[in-house]
């Protein structure tokens, strides 16, 4: 009897670890443009529980941003990709902040707080996070070379997908991504 049990609960656990590898196929599909720098890992990946400084100047980490997605980007002031990407990120901050998904900005390296803020500024972006990671030890555990890093983690904390570069986050194609991420069961 013991042994049935464990049979089906091994098989439920199975089905339900096909589902969401299905439904992350069927996200991934959705890429187009832009969005098919996206890569979607085949399986979750844990974040580190490395430091980084809040926008109040407190250390946290990214364990704090658990329960929904989170589309994290690492980013600085004088990479011209990351200016063209922010306004993108603003939006779907807009669109998506009240729906289950963050977006949250992480400035990497020697960043100053003044520098940052008067880049927003001119950017005309203030719905996105003021975070820093002066020393890049939280960029360096999460393996960001070149910036913009853009990495999802999901509402359990773990990274599902990374891309390397600037996209268009507020394209159809982005939309309909984290559509369907957040229409699937977490």
């Amino acid at each position: 009897m013991r042994n049935l049990r464990l049979g089906l609960l091994y098989t439920a656990l199975a089905l339900v670890a096909n589902i969401a590898m299905a439904d992350m196929s069927a996200v991934s599909a959705l890429r187009e443009g832009d969005m098919r720098k996206l890569n979607f890992h085949s399986d979750p990946r844990p974040v580190t529980d490395e430091v980084f400084r809040g926008e109040d100047g407190e250390d946290m980490t990214l364990a704090a941003l658990k329960g929904e997605y989170v589309v994290l980007n690492f980013w600085a002031t004088w990479c011209a990709p990351c200016r063209h990407e922010m306004p993108q990120l603003s939006e779907l901050q807009t669109q998506y902040g009240d729906k289950g998904l963050s977006v949250v900005t992480i400035a990497t390296g020697r960043n100053p707080r003044p520098a940052v803020e008067r880049f927003f500024q001119e950017i005309g972006v203030d719905n996105l996070p003021l975070h820093s990671d002066r020393r890049q030890t939280l960029s360096r555990a999460m393996g960001v070379l070149g910036l913009p890093v853009t990495i999802i983690i999901d509402p359990d904390g773990n990274e599902i997908a990374r891309m390397q570069g600037d996209a268009d986050w507020s394209s159809d194609s982005a939309f309909a991504v984290i559509e369907a991420l957040l229409g699937s069961p977490t």
